[in-house]
């Protein structure tokens, strides 16, 4: 008698309930926004902690430049190793290997009783948020069917702003409880857990034999080529020819430089000086800069999730991009005539510049909110490294041989009636503004990271992802480090519209080099870059009607 093939669920891998597969869609979606949610609070937590860790360690300017720049140094580490690690032990056992590591360094910080401790614990958060970022977007991307992939990648990007908005809440309401700072510091744990007990219902990938099986698609027939015949590719491979690999780095380098150069964590830096500028003064302006901004970067993180598979990531990345452009070069303009200050300084008296009952209050100048919105790119740490700008003083923070610089809002003379030029110049700037955090959050923010997490095959996927990822933090680093030296050289103005020529540039590289991969499975995506030899010609010369697939057909047994 023939036996009963099992039941789909079974021949997975997906845990029954009750007889009956869990709900895998929703269990995808927890994970990818818990380990944004995740990334989010430990990138911006610090921001409302500084200050009373400078109190309670009487830290010095580059004592703090050291804690907050450890988080990036451990991101760093992470996107070197990570890869290796994602690829070898897979997807699933990263991200729990990087919860636990992030367990550690909460830990560490919540107990801390110096500065070496303190360290070591943001150390680990960064190192574990940098790997979770890297193995969520892959193993979400690889977990579902093309239909589903845009959205649910995307959702990290939703869980990177909503993870910031909490840690801003919950600074807020520790900020007047004693050692508040340690619990803002632990609540970093919840949603660590919350993951790894959603990961606990989805199917594995120890080892070569689970995920032939549990990566196969489980809503919608991903047709990914796993079985014994699979070509094995080496790191080098990347910069080869073979099967194009050499395009596929020059996609995911371009996108993850481009995304950093054109300026938006120091951008950024601005924003409470421009709300100001338009009437919200003291804290209100900051409130507006770190909880208005964010809103409006989940705001454009949900347009972009409606329809990255609708319009295409390629759409969005040239609307987004091109927007980008024409908004910082129009708050260049507009800084022309209205001067802008030249930056935070970590020498200013806390007590003297401190925002009072602030949820970021870090000890930065009054006016001068903490970096409000790092964002991702996944992605990803971005506006908390400007406090290295912090090493140079600005004008009136006690550094009598720095010639003075107007800034808006702040205690410098300014006119109480401004004439109705620069009141519309103001409220200019603020619709640049916008249009800029906007234009990020639906294009670079969000697609930049899905893209990476589908042009690889599977096989070196994770090194791959680590390696452009390493580039995002290096180039993070180098934007951040170098921001007040070029303002120094040539103007603010000339900066944002440098910001402004670079946007342009982006925009040219993704049409002529970014393809279109929407609706695709990650097999038919690797036969694309397979079959078409350069990079150049992935671009606007393709439409999925001129492309011919053979698709891979995944039979009941396997």
């Amino acid at each position: 008698m023939r036996a009963r093939p099992p039941r789909p669920a079974a021949r997975l891998g997906v845990p029954l309930a009750m007889g009956r597969p869990l709900p895998l869609l929703p269990l995808c979606a927890s994970v990818s926004l818990l380990g944004g949610l995740t990334f989010g609070y430990e990138l911006a937590v610090i921001s409302g902690a500084l200050l009373p860790l400078q109190l309670d360690f009487a830290l010095s300017c580059l004592e703090q430049e050291l804690l907050v720049g450890s988080l990036l140094l451990g991101a760093l580490l992470a996107s070197l190793v990570g890869g290796f690690l994602i690829d070898r032990y897979g997807r699933k056992q990263a991200i729990l290997g990087s919860n636990l590591v992030l367990l550690a360094g909460s830990l560490s910080l919540g107990l801390a009783g110096s500065l070496t401790w303190l360290v070591l614990g943001r150390s680990a958060a960064g190192f574990a948020i940098s790997l979770s970022s890297m193995a969520c977007c892959i193993y979400v991307s690889e977990l579902v069917g093309p239909r589903q992939r845009g959205v649910l990648v995307s959702l990290y990007e939703a869980g990177i702003t909503l993870g910031i908005l909490l840690s801003y809440a919950l600074n807020y309401a520790l900020a007047g409880a004693p050692w508040g700072w340690r619990r803002m510091f632990g609540w970093a744990a919840a949603p660590a857990l919350l993951q790894s007990v959603s990961l606990l219902f989805l199917p594995a990938g120890t080892d070569e034999a689970a995920a032939h099986k549990d990566l196969i698609p489980l809503q919608g027939g991903e047709a990914t080529k796993l079985g014994l015949g699979r070509p094995r590719y080496s790191f080098l491979d990347l910069f080869r020819a073979r099967d194009n690999m050499r395009g596929r780095t020059t996609v995911g380098l371009g996108l993850v430089l481009f995304q950093q150069l054109t300026g938006q964590p120091n951008v950024l830096c601005y924003a409470s000086t421009i709300f100001r500028s338009v009437g919200f003064r003291g804290g209100s302006s900051a409130v507006l800069a770190s909880v208005g901004l964010g809103a409006v970067k989940v705001a454009a993180t949900l347009v972009a999730m409606g329809l990255v598979d609708r319009a295409g990531r390629r759409a969005l990345l040239l609307a987004g991009c091109a927007l980008m452009a024409l908004s910082v070069s129009g708050m260049g303009l507009v800084s022309f005539a209205v001067p802008m200050d030249s930056g935070p300084s970590c020498l200013a008296m806390p007590n003297a510049t401190r925002l009072p009952g602030l949820p970021g209050d870090s000890g930065l100048p009054r006016g001068i909110s903490p970096p409000p919105l790092p964002t991702t790119s996944k992605r990803r740490g971005e506006p908390v490294w400007s406090t290295s700008e912090k090493t140079k003083p600005r004008a009136g923070a006690g550094n009598p041989t720095t010639p003075p610089l107007p800034a808006l809002g702040t205690t410098s003379p300014v006119s109480p009636s401004p004439a109705p030029e620069w009141v519309l110049l103001h409220w200019t700037a603020l619709l640049c503004m916008m249009v800029f955090v906007s234009a990020f959050s639906f294009g670079f923010g969000p697609v930049t990271w899905l893209v990476l997490s589908e042009i690889y095959p599977v096989e070196i996927r994770g090194r791959a992802f680590a390696f452009c990822n390493s580039f995002n933090w290096a180039a993070n680093l180098f934007i951040s480090l170098s921001f007040l030296d070029l303002i120094g050289t040539i103007g603010l103005s000339w900066t944002f519209l440098l910001y402004g020529l670079t946007a342009v540039l982006g925009l040219g590289f993704i049409y002529l080099f970014v393809p279109e991969t929407k609706g695709q499975s990650l097999a038919e995506i690797d036969q694309q870059f397979q079959r078409r030899r350069f990079a150049l010609s992935l671009g606007h010369r393709q439409s999925a009607a001129g492309i011919q697939y053979s698709r891979i057909e995944v039979s009941a047994g396997s």
